[in-house]
């Protein structure tokens, strides 16, 4: 993707554009809400998505559907068709969306994690769900909630850093890591490929996927929430003034 001069950039950031590590159509989604912020993107996907076979439980044993990301709607298949009368919760609103798309009326839409998720149903009182989710998950309990889970996709790692990533991050990008998956993933990469933590920056999602992408970065920042919007307000940020260690959320 060509490179456009980001809006308002401070050049002794050396940034000249994000890099969006995410898979598609996360990516593209992310890049063009760079662009509306008047941001540079690069795109360049550490992992492919694919859905794996799966056997749909009668839907009568839960009380409702938990979703924890959208690729889990988007990549269930038929399957998912038994479940959509039962209420869904979901994680953020782009997984809400695709659990629309995907037949569901009554969807509850929560704007944390998977924790806040089971918060929201115990409240509701539901005490059984079905999990929808991808082959590495975390394995979410909650006092009072039966989960039965089903693995529905698979996010597979590439195994060498991608080029256009390579290129960027000698430009100086601002790395962008929506997981703790991403950040793990793209740490590996980046010291297979050699390339010196201390030349990059990096804006996480959560405190966990700061914590799993290690330490030795130039600059490691944390999003006030854990949203795609609120990842690009702080790359924002960070892209338009000079980092100083111990103020803000960054480090």
């Amino acid at each position: 993707r060509a490179l456009r001069p980001m809006r308002g950039a401070d050049e002794r950031l050396g940034v000249t554009a994000v890099l969006i590590v995410r898979p598609e159509p996360g990516a593209g989604e992310t890049a063009a809400r760079a662009a509306a912020l008047g941001l540079a993107a690069v795109t360049a996907p550490i992992f492919t998505i694919r859905p794996l076979p799966w056997e749909a439980p009668h839907p009568n044993y839960a009380q409702a559907v938990m979703l924890t990301s959208a690729n889990a709607a988007r990549h269930a298949g038929p399957g998912l068709a038994a479940m959509t009368a039962l209420p869904c919760y979901a994680v953020g609103e782009r997984t809400a969306i695709e659990a629309r798309n995907a037949g569901f009326a009554d969807v509850k839409v929560g704007d944390g994690d998977g924790e806040q998720l089971m918060a929201m149903m115990a409240r509701d009182g539901v005490t059984s769900a079905f999990h929808l989710c991808g082959r590495e998950h975390k394995g979410l309990e909650r006092r009072g909630l039966l989960l039965t889970r089903r693995i529905v996709y698979a996010a597979d790692a590439v195994d060498r850093l991608p080029d256009a990533a390579a290129a960027a991050l000698a430009a100086g990008a601002l790395v962008l890591l929506h997981s703790p998956r991403a950040a793990r993933e793209f740490a590996l990469l980046a010291d297979d490929a050699g390339i010196s933590r201390a030349a990059i920056g990096i804006a996480a999602i959560s405190e966990a996927a700061a914590a799993a992408a290690g330490a030795g970065w130039r600059q490691r920042a944390v999003s006030r929430a854990p949203s795609d919007e609120a990842l690009l307000e702080l790359a924002d940020q960070l892209c338009k003034t000079v980092p100083k260690r111990g103020t803000g959320r960054a480090e």
